[in-house]
Formats: structure tokens, sequence, C-alpha cells
């Protein structure tokens, strides 16, 4: 159950746990953290698209 709250916590939808102890490099991983799922959600869109919309 942890993988799916950090992951709604990096899509933002989901608060962050007050209590968590945070420092600079946990901030940045988790940045980057949320860049990569960002964009593969794009590509999974794109990639979707293409296949509905797929010319012959």
């Amino acid at each position: 159950m942890g993988i799916l709250r950090k992951l709604a916590e990096y899509l933002y939808i989901r608060k962050r746990d007050p209590n968590e102890p945070t420092s600079s490099w946990i901030r940045y991983m988790n940045g980057i953290n949320r860049i990569s799922i960002f964009m593969f959600l794009i590509g999974l869109l794109i990639i979707i698209f293409r296949m509905i919309f797929k010319r012959h």
C-alpha cells in the first residue's frame, strides 16, 4: 500500500504526511520521480492514441 500512497502524493492526488522527515535530497528525488511518472503517462497516452487512430 505504500507504493500507491507515494504515487498519489507524486501526482498531487493526496497530501503528504506532515510528520514525515524531509531534506533537500528527498525533495530532489521526489521531483525527479514526479517528472518520470508524468513522462511515462504522457508516453502511454501517445501510444494509446496512435493505436486507436492508426492509419492503414
